[in-house]
């Protein structure tokens, strides 16, 4: 957001070898509290909100074409969520706050979407006037116009997911040796043989807001809120026997 408190479309690449900042195509919903997930040269950004309402909004980012392609909305307006890829390819998105306002539990969601980038889809959204991959990230693009693009992808039925068993939103999620595992709070796992959700050790803080990140198949979560900010990082190592 600015400092007027607008959600913001703006998209700014940072080149660490010449210490310089380049505008790229902005995104075509502005937003903040989005969640974003990169695989191969595409950049996902899923849900957010806007004014404190959370959106649908799902759209992704070439970054080789340098092309905004508009993805189906998601299933339920969400932000906060938790968002990862499984070993099939499908992004996975987890749980979030579904409603504006305060962080209430009764506006978290237990749901869980899935998405699969192989299905067909629409047109992308591409600088007018700039075809593919031509030079000029480094000037503020002008308006963005239909062009072609690839397939987009589309979201599972609903009854192909199974819900978290606790309402969440703000907390992290990894995909660790073929299971969804989300920790905040309380630790879950989603064990897919099964086909359900089995509680892990609890993180010895509880707290939201949290960074995270997928070492050798160890999930490292750092720092994060719990009323006062916390310095607590830790790392849980699912061992496979816990899953048998």
């Amino acid at each position: 957001m600015g400092s007027d408190l607008l959600p913001r479309a703006t998209l700014q690449q940072y080149d660490l070898r010449k210490d310089v900042w380049a505008q790229l195509p902005p995104l075509s919903v502005p937003r903040y509290d989005a969640n974003i997930q990169l695989l191969a040269n595409k950049v996902y950004v899923a849900g957010g909100r806007q004014c404190k309402r959370p959106i649908k909004a799902f759209e992704v980012y070439d970054l080789e074409t340098r092309c905004w392609t508009p993805l189906p909305s998601m299933p339920c307006k969400r932000s906060y969520c938790g968002v990862l890829w499984d070993s099939g390819g499908r992004l996975c998105v987890l749980g979030g706050l579904r409603q504006g306002g305060g962080h209430q539990s009764s506006k978290f969601t237990r749901n869980v979407n899935i998405f699969d980038p192989s299905q067909a889809g629409v047109p992308s959204l591409c600088p007018r006037g700039l075809g593919p991959g031509l030079p000029g990230a480094r000037s503020p693009w002008g308006p963005v116009s239909l062009g072609p693009g690839p397939p987009v992808g589309a979201w599972l039925k609903s009854e192909d997911t199974l819900a978290m068993k606790t309402k969440r939103a703000d907390f992290a999620a990894a995909f660790l040796r073929g299971r969804m595992v989300v920790a905040g709070g309380l630790v879950e796992a989603f064990h897919p043989q099964k086909k359900k959700w089995e509680r892990l050790a609890p993180m010895s803080v509880p707290r939201c807001s949290a960074s995270s990140l997928v070492i050798r198949d160890r999930l490292l979560v750092v720092g994060g809120v719990n009323q006062v900010p916390s310095t607590a990082h830790e790392i849980l190592y699912v061992k496979e026997e816990e899953f048998l």
